[in-house]
This record gives C-alpha cells, structure tokens and sequence, in this order.
C-alpha cells in the first residue's frame, strides 16, 4: 500500500507520515528539501517502513508534476493521497502583497488540485483510493489578518465537494479534515490557545485513509477540539 503525503516535515504532516507508517504504508513523501525532510523520512524508516522523499516546492506546478511522475514510477499507484502542505501569512488586506496572496492560493489550494490531477487517472485505473484533503476551521469562518488562509481554505472544500462528484462510483473516495487549534508552529501568532495535537489530527486521518467507508466520499470532518 502506498500512501502520497505533502507537507510531511512538521506538524500534522509529519504525523500523518508517522501515523501511516505504523500502518504498513509505503510512503512518498513530498516537500522541499531541507534537513527535516530527510529527518522524518529517518523517522518513519526506523518504524519499519519503506519511505521515499521526493523533493519539490509545492507552489511549483511543474515541480509537483514531475514529483508525481517519479512517485508513480518508481512505487507505483498510491492508494492514499494527503493534501496536507499548507501555509499561512497574517497580513491585513490593506497591506498584504500580491506575493503574500499567491504564495498561500498557490500551496493551499492549487497544489490540492495539481497533486489530485496528477495520481488521479492511475487511481481510477485501479478503482481504489482516498484523497485526503486538510482543511482547516478556517475553512468555515473567517479570522483577521487571515484572509487568503480563510480563502484558499474554503476553496479547498470548495474543490473537494466537486472532485467528490466526479468520482461517484469510480471507487476512488475524497473528503477534508478540518481541524481547529492545533498545537503547531502554525498556530503561532494566532491568538488562538492549541486545543488538539498534530498526533490527534494525525490519526483521524489514519482512520480516514484506512477504516472508513466509501460513503464517506465528499465528507467534511469538523474538529473543534476539547
């Protein structure tokens, strides 16, 4: 089994690469360079797992293609995908950049779509797959100095709702996670006080990705926390 994990070098992506790796996934994982790339990679090998990393920056739409392609050829179909790279700049409207605006639709939002289009025809060829798409709270509400977040987060949903018709009775499932406060680096600055952890995110999308059902296709899964 081959599980597609984007964003996986902190957080709930790193997690979800552990999480899945106590599964018996073969995981590809997909991000940017760096030394934590190749640290959670170490990781989820040392849980026994075989783990790949594909370098790529996810604001890249070439970059994402050419990830993918290396993924299929070189582990085969996945049969979990987790949108999870995400980014955050809190900036109010008046004086956020253009660059700003981009860079979070770009991550947010368009990489969900490159990264789904890429794995999707070979899913389909084998009738099976999730699509796992992390959303946010965000995703229902807006918060300020959050506003291309909130954006790019209700799009998501947005995309996933419509993927989800397109895949009726394929055989291949979609659906977003939305968590709330998540005691993570990206919850720095916020404001808002951490009332789950990345672990706790993590393995609800173990749970998704494995022992849910088909009916759940187009599902939005809400946590607000304890």
């Amino acid at each position: 089994m081959i599980a597609v994990v984007t964003g996986p070098t902190r957080g709930i992506g790193r997690a979800t690469a552990l999480v899945l790796a106590r599964k018996g996934f073969t995981l590809a994982l997909l991000g940017r360079p760096s030394g934590l790339l190749e640290d959670v990679l170490a990781e989820t090998r040392r849980l026994g797992a075989r783990a790949e990393a594909f370098p790529c920056d996810l604001a890249d739409p070439a970059q994402i293609r050419a990830a993918a392609g290396r993924v299929l050829d070189s582990l085969g179909v996945p049969v979990v995908v987790v949108n999870n790279a995400g980014v955050v700049r809190r900036v109010s409207v008046e004086h956020m950049t253009l660059a700003e605006w981009d860079e979070q639709l770009d991550v947010n939002v368009r990489a969900p779509f490159l990264v789904s289009q890429a794995f999707l025809p070979a899913m389909r060829q084998a009738k099976t797959g999730r699509i796992i798409h992390v959303g946010s709270i965000s995703s229902t509400l807006g918060s300020a100095l959050s506003s291309a977040y909130c954006a790019s987060k209700w799009a998501l949903v947005g995309f996933m709702k419509s993927l989800a018709e397109e895949l009726s009775g394929s055989g291949v499932v979609t659906l977003a996670v939305l968590p709330g406060s998540v005691d993570t680096e990206m919850l720095v600055g916020s404001g808002f006080p951490p009332r789950m952890s990345a672990d706790e995110v993590a393995r609800t999308i173990g749970f998704y990705a494995v022992e849910a059902t088909a009916a759940h296709n187009g599902g939005v899964v809400e946590m607000f926390g304890a």
